[in-house]
């Protein structure tokens, strides 16, 4: 029998279990080296990790816009690039700055000392070109980012820019309706982290952080641009004309308060803020204060025949033009001897003015003048007006009664005057004037009555008086609509006394019989001719009318004096003077508005009865719907495209 062969010992089991004490000890390590990364050197590490794999942008909102009451927009904002950087990011800041130097017309040096801080952002350079930011991307400058910001934009240029206010280069609110709501035009901000791969390039994958509504919200105004545009036009044309130093005017709806217009020349243009000194970019209507000169008697007469101190056929005698109070003589310019009260505004007498405030006293002048609003701010949102000055009755002496009657010794604003004008236009009922329509005031201002009904009907006869009769205020009449008016001829108090330089002005009330506008003009200094009859009257005319015309409420045809640019066609404009609603002659076909300003060619539509719709943004007619040369249009109720202007 053969020798069985002895079995050698199995080492399998000892090698399994060899191998998997060792992967044990390796598991164990990493797992103990992953709990000393993690635990220990985690947060360190992930800084590190977020450094080279993610990276930390920002977006900023868009600024709200500031509308006009028919959606014009008045200020808007537009996209722009601009430049920044991260220093620790910048591996070259020498060549860096120098590149950027070439691209970007910044100083070199400056650029490479704030590349070679230690900062984690800098700004190099904002609102830059289109053709510099498309330089900048292809330049592919490591650690020099461009984002998007945005410019603000007043695409009307100076239309209303001492209302509108500026911005500075954050987009932060500095004057006007920019700065008073700042907190609901302002932006937000929205930081947007967003992951790059090995070779820096952004993948935008992540929106960590980001604000879903980061845009401010609009705010709407009650001025209407195109009656904005026009008073600008005819403040201009009288304070060029009488070569004065500036003027203000502003326009009133009478049964709302809107303020529809606020004119101050001259003018300033919010695009180009840094150029305009501070005297231009003021609201001289809100903020500066003058003696009204005669515009301030209607308000005393008023008060007068309110108290039955006097009636509007009583006589007083006005001295033949010269009447001394105490050791101060006060003069008419005109010589009267006995005017009635409705004679004493009709011809502006301050001595026959002076003698109603003496039967009135003292203490109910000064308690009716702070009813009419003097001596407190005009409560305008948005616009931060000037209180006056009206000095405590207990300092009044007889001098002082006599000159606050005809609009001296006292010092109002032309917001103040326009408050207290339309009391008169309200029938004696104060109203609160509104400048802005959304936001609405969280708490309206109040309204009251200062004087009964008769009273101010009475007051405003005399004014149509003063434009309709042989007054002060003759060349403020417009063919077919009563005027009511008052003009005042104001001297300008200077160091040890009144000087030679004037203040002429003039408000009118339209219609004269049932105010619709209230319509105030001031014009500072006028080197020519000083009188507010002469000098205001017409600039308020001129704004009255085109305004009624624009309204479709003109009955006349304009005065042809008044136009200073020939029709278009003029056969094709012979119904041009037909009132707004009638029918038009048959075969007649559309002229060519193109090229018309704006307020032009909505006059013509107006007097064809027809209202157009306005699309786009500028002043000037680039297109129109009809075509010329096509029949007028006939009125579809309920359609809003009978005639179309389009603006270029």
């Amino acid at each position: 029998m053969a020798r069985t062969k002895k079995q050698g010992r199995d080492f399998s089991k000892f090698k399994l279990a060899t191998v998997a004490g060792l992967f044990l000890v390796l598991l164990t390590a990493l797992w103990l080296r992953a709990g000393y990364l993690q635990l220990y050197k985690g947060a360190q590490l992930e800084k590190l990790a977020s450094r080279q794999s993610y990276a930390a942008e920002f977006e900023r909102g868009q600024r709200g816009r500031i509308l006009s009451r028919d959606g014009t927009v008045l200020a808007t904002s537009v996209e722009a690039h601009s430049v920044y950087a991260r220093p620790l990011d910048v591996p070259q800041p020498a060549a860096t700055a120098r590149k950027l130097h070439d691209i970007l017309d910044i100083p070199e040096a400056d650029v490479r000392k704030h590349l070679g801080s230690r900062k984690n952002f800098i700004w190099v350079k904002r609102q830059i070109s289109d053709a510099q930011a498309k330089a900048v991307a292809e330049a592919h400058l490591e650690g020099v980012h461009l984002t998007t910001e945005y410019n603000r934009l007043y695409p009307n240029g100076h239309l209303g820019g001492q209302i509108l206010g500026f911005v500075d280069v954050d987009g932060k609110g500095l004057e006007g309706v920019e700065a008073a709501f700042e907190d609901r035009l302002a932006a937000g901000q929205a930081k947007l982290v967003v992951q790059r791969d090995a070779s820096g390039r952004r993948l935008y994958l992540d929106d960590q952080g980001r604000e879903m509504d980061i845009n401010g919200r609009d705010v709407r105004l009650s001025i209407d641009a195109h009656i904005q545009d026009l008073t600008e036009q005819a403040l201009a044309e009288a304070v060029r004309k009488y070569e004065a130093e500036g003027g203000m005017a502003i326009v009133v709806h009478v049964q709302t308060g809107d303020i529809l217009a606020l004119a101050n020349y001259p003018f300033f243009n919010p695009n180009v803020s840094r150029n305009s000194p501070a005297a231009v970019r003021r609201n001289r209507a809100a903020l500066d204060v003058v003696e009204p000169g005669s515009t301030m008697k209607p308000f005393l007469i008023a008060a007068a025949l309110e108290e039955k101190a006097v009636t509007p056929d009583q006589l007083f005698d006005c001295e033949n033009g010269k009447w001394k109070v105490r050791s101060k003589i006060i003069r008419d310019d005109h010589p009267h001897r006995w005017l009635t009260v409705s004679q004493i505004i009709r011809y502006s007498s301050n001595i026959g003015m002076a003698k109603v405030a003496q039967s009135l006293g003292s203490q109910r002048v000064y308690d009716y003048l702070l009813r009419f609003g003097f001596g407190s701010r005009p409560g305008v949102t948005a616009i931060s007006g000037g209180s006056g000055i009206l000095h405590p009755v207990q300092s009044w002496s007889d001098i002082d009664l006599a000159a606050i009657s005809f609009g001296q010794a006292i010092g109002v604003t032309a917001l103040q005057m326009a408050k207290a004008y339309l009391c008169i236009a309200n029938m004696g009922e104060a109203k609160p004037l509104r400048l802005v329509l959304d936001p609405a005031p969280d708490t309206p201002e109040s309204s009251g009555r200062v004087v009964g009904e008769k009273a101010a009907q009475a007051v405003l006869a005399m004014m149509r008086e003063v434009v309709e009769m042989d007054g002060t205020g003759k060349k403020a009449r417009i063919p077919g609509v009563p005027v009511a008016g008052k003009t005042g001829t104001a001297q300008k108090a200077g160091k040890g006394g009144y000087s030679n330089e004037r203040l002429s002005s003039f408000v009118g009330l339209i219609p004269g019989d049932n105010p619709e506008f209230l319509v105030l003009a001031l014009v500072d200094e006028p080197k020519t001719i000083s009188y507010g009859g002469v000098v205001a009257a017409p600039a308020v005319k001129d704004i009255a009318s085109r305004a009624l015309a624009y309204y479709g409420k003109l009955p006349d045809a304009p005065d042809q004096a008044e136009e200073a640019r020939p029709d278009p066609d003029p056969s094709s404009m012979t119904a041009q003077v037909l009132p707004a609603g009638q029918p038009r002659t048959p075969g007649e076909l559309v002229p060519d508005l193109s090229g018309l300003p704006l307020r032009r060619a909505v006059e013509l539509l107006v007097q064809k009865g027809i209202v157009p719709v306005v699309k786009g943004r500028g002043m000037i007619v680039s297109g129109q719907k009809p075509a010329a040369g096509e029949p007028w249009p006939e009125g579809r109720e309920g359609k809003d495209d009978v005639f179309v202007l389009i603006l270029s």
